[in-house]
């Protein structure tokens, strides 16, 4: 068994409260930590640092841990840079763009959709990432919801079926019958890919009567559930999500005193996904009333090719700080162990003894780098499980 010590950490943060200054990062300075097969053993500071088999000098940079992004729609085909361009010309953003990218993705090849994911999950390894869910929702045949599952699962275990995207288009006039579809033979046919199911529960998507349905359905079949919610409109969608004990409702930008309480007195996670905001000229949503409230907040990217065509969580984190009311440790702490919460995990989202060793080294001497100098790409090294994957 080979042990590994990396030291000459500047700054190590560790999103572990009981850990270093118990802080909301719990951060140590002039900081070492052992890894031996692909878990961390031991944190601490670097003059009681134990002996490893391996040595890897950091030169004082700050190492975060590996962000974890829990929204993103990565196996798609096609591009919508000419909605986007309709929208930076003032038209509104609907969300009917995505029967576009159903069309483009019906159409490719599994190679294609493979290669497509592959690169996108590849540039988030780069930024820092070491955890990503991918939603399916891009197919809305049986035939290709199972696929771009599958295809899913090849890159990771946080796999959701969202079979209730939108209404394609050939059930336009038969809604019923496509709900009968997502909850029978497309639910059947998914499940042993997915360990989530969602909902896109908005006004021209679902309404609360379908996504009770849907989510029923879901969980009937053993999956857990997630929800859109609240990104174009207010709506029930908090309260179904609260009621259901899902993981997560996802967006959160039209909320209500009676949302706040509910997400603030239970489990369920608000993930905020500011790059979506940013991208279709909405209001971002309060971040800081969220946390003033008690509420639990994630942030992720919402990588899709029509309203947040970016996988990098560093962008996020800085957007959230400039636009969202929250401080740069709310950020950083939202982007890994609130996106651990949202997927129900205590394995990721910390640099802590029995963790995976999944880490960011950044070129700069803090994580506040991450808000303070937007858009630089600051990752210099990203290791999963103790390995480097990204450079």
């Amino acid at each position: 068994m080979t042990s590994r010590l990396f030291c000459g950490v500047g700054e190590l943060v560790t999103c572990d409260k009981t850990a270093g200054d118990e802080s909301l990062l719990g951060l140590i300075h002039d900081a070492a930590f052992v890894v031996e097969q692909g878990r961390v053993a031991w944190v601490g500071h670097a003059c009681g640092a134990p002996a490893a088999d391996e040595r890897v000098e950091l030169g004082g940079r700050a190492v975060v841990p590996g962000f974890v992004d829990s929204h993103t729609h990565m196996v798609f085909a096609g591009e919508r840079s000419a909605e986007f361009s309709a929208r930076m010309a003032g038209e509104r953003y609907t969300g009917g763009g995505i029967a576009t990218t159903v069309a483009a993705t019906r159409s490719a090849s599994d190679e294609e959709l493979r290669e497509n994911a592959a690169r996108l999950c590849a540039e988030a390894a780069r930024s820092g990432t070491t955890t990503v869910e991918i939603k399916s929702g891009y197919g809305l045949t049986t035939h290709d919801e199972r696929r771009l599952l599958a295809i899913a699962r090849s890159f990771t275990s946080e796999t959701t079926f969202l079979g209730a995207h939108i209404v394609p288009p050939e059930y336009a006039h038969d809604r019923d019958a496509y709900l009968d579809l997502v909850c029978g033979e497309m639910l059947t046919a998914c499940a042993p890919y997915a360990r989530w199911v969602d909902v896109f529960c908005e006004t021209g998507a679902f309404g609360e009567d379908e996504t009770v349905r849907v989510l029923s359905a879901g969980i009937g079949a053993g999956l857990m559930p997630r929800l859109h919610a609240n990104q174009l409109g207010p709506g029930a969608g908090v309260a179904i999500a609260v009621e259901f004990g899902a993981a997560s409702v996802d967006h959160c930008v039209y909320l209500t005193d009676d949302d706040l309480e509910a997400l603030s007195t239970s489990a369920t996670v608000a993930t905020l996904l500011p790059a979506a905001d940013f991208s279709t000229r909405g209001p971002f949503a309060d971040g800081r009333r969220l946390l003033d409230a008690g509420a639990t907040v994630a942030l992720a990217t919402d990588c899709n090719p029509g309203s947040s065509y970016t996988t990098s969580m560093p962008f996020v984190i800085a957007l959230a700080v400039h636009q969202m009311g929250m401080t740069p440790a709310e950020a950083l702490l939202a982007a890994t162990a609130g996106g651990a919460q949202a997927l129900r995990r205590d394995d990721i989202g910390r640099i802590a003894v029995g963790c995976r060793a999944d880490f960011a080294v950044l070129d700069a001497p803090s994580y506040v780098y991450l808000a303070y100098r937007p858009g630089v790409p600051l990752v210099s090294a990203t290791w999963r499980d103790g390995e480097r994957v990204a450079r």
